[in-house]
Order: C-alpha cells, then structure tokens, then sequence
C-alpha cells in the first residue's frame, strides 16, 4: 500500500495506474458491452493485450512535456478524452451493434439528434465504472491526496515508451495476421479490427481510410465509369411484360415503416394482430407483397435505406453517405427521373428537423421539389417523440400540404415513432392492445409502436380514399431497417416461437426481413405475395418498371423483383449474403431449410464463391461510383443533371400555392379538383394531441384497403 501511495505521487507511477485503470475499463468493454465474438485461448490472449500499445502510446506522449504544469493536463486530457471515446463507441454500439468511424464522428453533428435522442434509453447502471475513476482521481488532486512530480523527465523517458508502445503493436499485429489473415486489406467486419487491434487502433485505421477517400474522390476521372457501367448493363434485367406500366401515370406514395421488421406482418400478440391494417394490405388482392425482402444498410441506417431505394446503390461501408458524401455528391435518383420522364411532382414529408441525416441538402441533390420537415408542423409539447412529430399527426398536418401538390406526384412519407426505444405516451396507447412480457423494454415496446404506426396508416388511407386520392395511387410501402438489435434478439426468440438457448447469427441474419408492398389500387385483382429475393436496392428498377419507364439508361445495382432475370443474391453491406438456399455470414454457410452449417464441396462450393465474388465485386463498384462522385461523369439519355440551387424549403406551401397560380393548364391539385376548397376536413384521428378523444367509438373500423368504401 505504501508502495502505491507513493507510486500516484511520481510522473512514472500515475502514468502506469491511468495505464492499468484504461486497459480495464477497455477490458470490461469488450466482455461487457461488445460483441466480439472472441472464441479460443489465442483470441482471449489478443483481446487482452490489444488496448496495450495504442494507450501506452497515447498516454506516454505527456513524457515530451518535461514541466509538470504541462505534463499533469496533456496526461489528464488523453486519459478523459480517450475514455469519452470508447464510451461513445459503447452508446453507439447498444443502437447500432457497430463501432463509431471517423465519417461517422465527423457527421456526428448531422446524426447526434437520433442518438441523443436515445441516449438515456441506451445507458446502463453499470456505465458508472467507466467514469467513476475520473472522478476519484480530480477528487485525490483537489485534496492533494496525489501530488504532482515538480522533477522534469528526460525525453529518453518518452522515446521509450514511443518505442516500447510500437514494438507492442507490431507483436499485437503479428499475432492478428497469425489468427486472421488480410486483416487489414480485406477490413470487411470492423468488429474484426477491434478485436484484434483494439479501438483506438481501429479508429486511426479508419481516419486513414478516409483520407484516403478524399483523395479518390479529387483524383476521379470518367475512364473509372466504364467498369462501374458495363456491370450494371450486363446486370440488368428486362422487366415482365404483363407487369410493365400497370401503374403508368400514377401517383406515387412511398411510406417509410421506422424499423418495422418482417415479423410484424400477421403477428398476434395475445391473440391480437399487432397490425391489422398493414395486414389487410398485404395480403389484398391489388397488393404484390414479398416476403424475402431483405434490408440492406450499414452504419446509416434510415439514410442509407433511402438511398437504397431511390437511387439503386449501395451505402457506404463506414459511416452515412448522406451525412458524409451527400452534400455534394450527384445522385441520379427516383424524384428526378420521374420528374424528367413523366413530370411528377415530388415531395418528403417528415416531422424531424431538415438538417437531421444532412436531408436538407441530399433532398436537393436528389432532386425533391419540397421537403415539408419539421418547420412546417407545430412539434411542441406531446406532439414529438425525439425523433420528430409523432405518426397520427404527421399524416394529419401533412394534408395542406399534399393537397397542394400538383398530379402525378411522388411522395414520401418518412414515419418516426417506432424509433428505438420505443416510448409511446400512454394516452397514445390502444387501451385494448396488450403487448408481451419479456423483461426487456424495447421488446415489449416495440409491439405498442407497431401498433399505434398501424394506426395512423389506416387513419391515413381512409382520407385518401374520401380525398379522392386513392384510386389513381400506387404505394410503395417497406420497412427501412431492423427494429430489434442483434444484442436482443435472443429475448426476441421467445416471442417468435423460438429457443433463445440455440440462437445462432444465422436467426440473426433472417430476422433482417423487411416488409416490401406494391399496393396498385383496380389494378385487376392480381396481387399475391411473392417469395423470391431481394433487397432495397431493387426496388428502384421494379417502381420504374411498373410506371412504365424502363431503368435500362441508368446505373443501378439492383433489378426487377418481378422479372424472370432479377438476381436472388442479397448482398448484405458487411459481404455477407442470402440467396433462396444458402445463407453466408463471414464464410460460414448455412443451409436456409434447417438453419445448420453446411461445408459445400464440387459445384455447391464454385456456385457460392461465385456468388461471394459477386457481392464483393458489387459492393466494391457501389463505393468506387459514391466515395469517386462517378456519376457526375455520367449523362444517361433524356437525364439532366440535377441543380441543387433549383430548390428552396423555407416556402413550400407558398411555391406550391404560386405554382397553381401560374399554370398555363388546369391545376392539377386535389385542391383545385375539390372546387379550391380544403380537404382537411376529410382527415379524422383520434390522435389526443390533435383536440381528438380517444374513446374506442372513434376509432376507424379495420377495412380491406382495395374496398372502394368508406
């Protein structure tokens, strides 16, 4: 103990217990809060050495200030500065079962309102430890309980742990090669590069790579186009001619379901469907469902799932495009191909603030004509959940809006309360819906904003139909991301029918389904649900498709869900892939039908590697066309580049209304086609923040959505 007083008291001694206390609380962090999926002495071995170097490293540069007065603030700083990272790497992880990159901290500013918006949700009691030592040891310096060195060090001092700290890290990194090679150049798991190098590592890794991005993108040149574009062209499948523009002409309405996950559909809770309107859809006779859709976004989440769907290519691997790359990137997407082919309005409606995801600059990039965000709604007091005005009254205080909107129109719908974690103020609540008891709040929760999601919908499509909007619509209705993390699954299981004890990735890998509806109203009773795979980035070409507007001039990465050509290879953004088959998750594959591992041999083995070759060669040319800003090199026919600076969302409603005005034509608007009178009044909610009771006699009987009545 003497030994230990006197130890804080020297420059060398503090410098070892900080060294001790970080190298701990990293420690907890991995066996505690990260999922790293270490297996074998050799992995442990790794995983407990790894933080070594890099904190040696850091907290050894305060020896090159040989003053005290320098050296306690400069050690001080590192130590609190590298603790609130790997603290906001633990936060992040609890969301997004990923590590924060360096794009991702760099855009933190355009993202941090989602996260804080969780933040408390997302903390433990046990998230005391990793602060708690602070604290004690700014308490021991105030009452001179540690008493600063006044000797100066000699820079031999520094030099030596400099060195002591790469010698580490090449030993380190040895043993990471030995275990997993191409650690750095394959960098497909960023798991993996913490597992084996540690956080602070993995963070100056990606900074490296991000430079390296930004130089890529300076350097581009359109010759690196044509390898991007004789892949898509020679991926490209013609559309089924009995489903080619059945839906020409159309208004277009994409509903975004905030993590709304595939098992939602059809689910009773306690005997009642969690969402009996949505499931009305689905399985309507004018609804083309598909029930092996699959979500395919990285770090990005809900920004990377719009731009999956709308521009038919891939997110980044690290960090969002949108809140990285978006503000300057040229986007050939959806709003200003339909603008340019079959002059659609287009228009985003979300009751978050503009800036959130940086939409306010992608939505002009991409072409949107309006952007009614969070300016345009009254979001005070209830009204807002953390991540923008709640569902009902979105789709209620859009109406002035949308019935402005000059026909045909596209547009979207971003909904926010089933958000994690998944709070619903009680007079939200369906008195009459019990949800489950599985001991974990976001699970039980996440079934009571499912519920009151499906509730607005239905609230929703009975205006339509009162509006006369209805009719002459397609929707394009899909779950943008997973709802419960992976971290959770396991309490998941039980509700799903399943064992938590026997969980394996593979449950985790089928559990990324998503809804995906093509709702296409007196389209001749055709719908059925549909089984072939897919993802997000097919959606694109199949609503071009179906509009009749053929998605062969354009580089997509995705094909026609409904074509006999469409590729059945679900690329996943960290490589991984599901086919009808087979499921590869790192290189491990399992057979879909039973879910058991499976070592494929003869043509089996050279189909999958094909398929792996295909997925990374995909991913890989998505990345070269995003993080190169490619397609401003690229000018499709009959496409002009879209002019951010065309577009201004300060004065929506008045561009709108000044549009009307000056039409040459008859306005189009459901405005003017109701004799210039609003169809407000056509909205009914029981929403109790919009002045509604909440009695079970207002609310909306369940009907079939392609019952014309109302």
């Amino acid at each position: 103990m003497k030994k230990l007083r006197a130890m804080k008291d020297t420059r060398t001694g503090l410098f070892m217990i900080l060294v001790f206390l970080f190298w701990l609380k990293t420690i907890f962090a991995y066996f505690v809060d990260f999922r790293l999926g270490a297996s074998g002495i050799f992995q442990y071995l790794i995983l407990l050495i790894n933080p070594l170097a890099t904190t040696i490293f850091l907290f050894g540069i305060a020896f090159y200030f040989k003053r005290s007065r320098f050296f306690y603030p400069v050690l001080g700083g590192i130590y609190i500065a590298n603790t609130f990272l790997l603290y906001l790497n633990v936060i992040y992880f609890r969301e997004f079962t990923d590590f924060m990159t360096v794009a991702t901290m760099t855009g933190y500013s355009k993202v941090n309102q989602g996260l804080s918006g969780s933040s408390l949700a997302l903390t433990n009691v046990h998230d005391v430890l990793y602060w708690i030592d602070i604290v004690i040891i700014i308490g021991l310096m105030l009452f001179k309980k540690i008493k600063f060195d006044p000797r100066s060090v000699n820079h031999r001092m520094a030099f030596s742990l400099t060195s002591i700290a790469f010698l580490l890290f090449g030993i380190n990194l040895t043993l990471g090669e030995m275990n997993r090679p191409q650690l750095l150049t394959r960098t497909f798991d960023r798991t993996y590069i913490v597992k084996y190098l540690g956080l602070d590592a993995f963070t100056a890794y990606d900074g490296i790579k991000s430079q390296h991005t930004n130089k890529l993108r300076a350097s581009a040149t359109k010759s690196q186009l044509k390898v991007v574009k004789k892949f898509t062209d020679s991926h490209y499948a013609s559309p089924k001619k009995s489903m080619y523009g059945i839906a020409k002409g159309r208004n277009v309405f994409v509903i975004h379901l905030e993590s709304f996950q595939q098992f939602l559909i059809n689910k009773k809770i306690n005997g009642q469907e969690v969402t009996p309107f949505l499931n009305s859809i689905y399985s309507g006779d004018n609804t083309y469902s598909f029930d092996n859709f699959f979500h395919q976004v990285g770090q990005g989440k809900t920004s990377d799932a719009e731009n999956l769907l709308e521009t038919s290519t891939y997110g980044l691997p690290q960090g969002s495009l949108f809140a990285t790359l978006g503000s300057d990137n040229t986007f050939q997407a959806a709003p200003a191909i339909l603008k340019q082919r079959a002059g659609y309005t287009s228009a985003v409606f979300h009751g978050n603030v503009a800036s959130f995801w940086n939409r306010n600059n992608v939505y002009k990039n991409m072409g949107y004509q309006y952007f009614f965000d969070a300016s345009y709604y009254d979001t005070s007091g209830d009204k807002a959940t953390g991540y923008g005005l709640k569902d009902k009254l979105l789709f209620n205080d859009s109406i002035k809006y949308l019935q402005r909107l000059q026909q045909p129109f596209y547009a979207k719908y971003i909904t926010v309360t089933n958000h994690f974690p998944y709070d619903l103020d009680s007079e939200d609540m369906d008195p009459n819906f019990k949800t489950v008891d599985t001991g974990t709040k976001a699970v039980d929760n996440y079934f009571v904003t499912a519920h009151y999601l499906d509730q607005s919908l239905q609230e929703f499509f009975t205006y339509l139909k009162k509006a006369g909007l209805y009719d002459n619509s397609m929707f394009v209705i899909y779950g943008d991301h997973y709802g419960i993390s992976d971290s959770e699954n396991k309490k998941l299981a039980t509700v799903l029918g399943k064992s938590a004890d026997n969980w394996t990735d593979f449950d985790d890998a089928q559990l990324q389904r998503v809804p995906l509806m093509f709702l296409i109203p007196n389209s001749g009773g055709n719908g059925k649900v549909y089984h072939q795979y897919g993802g997000e980035v097919d959606v694109l070409p199949t609503l071009m498709h179906l509009m009749g507007i053929s998605s062969k001039r354009y580089i997509q990465f995705g094909t026609d869900l409904f074509s006999s050509h469409h590729d059945q290879v679900v690329a996943f953004r960290n490589q991984d892939f599901v086919t009808p088959n087979y499921t590869s998750i790192s290189g491990v594959i399992y057979k879909n039908s039973t879910g058991e591992v499976i070592k494929p041999t003869g043509k089996l083995k050279q189909q999958l590697a094909k398929d792996a070759k295909k997925v990374s060669t995909e991913l890989d040319l998505s990345d070269s066309l995003n993080e190169k800003n490619l397609l401003r090199f690229y000018h499709p026919k009959g496409f002009k580049a879209v002019d951010a600076a065309d577009y201004n969302y300060s004065n929506g409603l008045d561009q709108a209304i000044d549009i009307e005005k000056k039409l040459k034509t008859k306005s189009t608007s459901i405005y003017s086609e109701n004799n210039n009178k609003s169809t407000t009044d056509e909205y009914s909610t029981d929403a109790p923040e919009a002045g509604h009771s909440t009695t079970e006699s207002n609310r909306i009987k369940i009907t079939n959505p392609d019952d014309n009545k109302n």
